[in-house]
């Protein structure tokens, strides 16, 4: 029987949540708020379109939510492209899954264009069988769709598939959906670790914690 796993990008796999950070800092400034810990949890269950959106309906940031998005783009764009870099022991793993017949994908809030280019930067593209953007399935990951096309592109089934994240709302989707599920802890603003491990059926602080072995057996 074929087993799957399927990994958030963002704070999973890439060390790349200081650069969102960075960026919502940069479009706090240009709307003449502060940028805090409260707008990073009202940000991160959403979409790059509905936080563009949200950003500019709410706090007046740009010139409409295009305009949001296109500044989004812009920042995280060339981080993807020159700067994105697995977490310890992330890539790692990863191979050692490949070795071992898992299938691998990501599910990610990310658009394409940050995936193909971050995912590719840091080394993880050779191991995927399949890149999944909610932009593609249309649908936040407070739903399960995203999940589901990475495994049925994977040619796994739900039940015999790991999830990975480190945001508890994400964990707390696949966890209904029937998922195995893996909480990699990443910061408090996504869950704290004590949240994740009630909801996950293993949680982690790193990668060098998780035996591969241990999802095939």
């Amino acid at each position: 029987m074929a087993i799957g796993a399927v990994f958030d990008c963002d704070g999973t796999l890439l060390d790349s949540m200081e650069a969102w950070h960075i960026v919502q800092s940069d479009l706090a400034k240009r709307a003449g708020i502060v940028s805090t810990d409260e707008l990073t949890v009202e940000l991160g269950p959403m979409t790059i379109p509905e936080a563009g959106a949200h950003l500019h309906a709410k706090y007046g940031v740009g010139i409409d939510a295009d305009d949001v998005v296109s500044m989004i783009d812009e920042g995280m764009l060339e981080y993807y492209r020159n700067h994105a870099k697995p977490r310890p022991g992330a890539l790692e793993f990863v191979e050692a899954l490949n070795e071992l017949g898992v299938s691998c994908s990501v599910a990610s809030s990310s658009p394409q264009s940050y995936l193909q280019a971050g995912l590719a930067r840091a080394g993880f593209t050779p191991y995927l069988d399949a890149i999944v953007s909610v932009d593609d399935v249309g649908a936040s990951k407070r739903d399960p769709a995203v999940f589901n096309q990475a495994c049925k592109l994977m040619g796994t089934r739900i039940d015999e598939t790991w999830g990975f994240e480190d945001s508890l709302y994400a964990l707390l989707t696949l966890k209904r959906a029937g998922y195995k599920t893996v909480g990699i802890y990443d910061s408090d603003l996504a869950g704290t670790f004590d949240q994740l491990a009630e909801v996950a059926d293993v949680a982690v602080r790193a990668f060098d914690e998780l035996d591969p072995r241990m999802f095939v057996e």
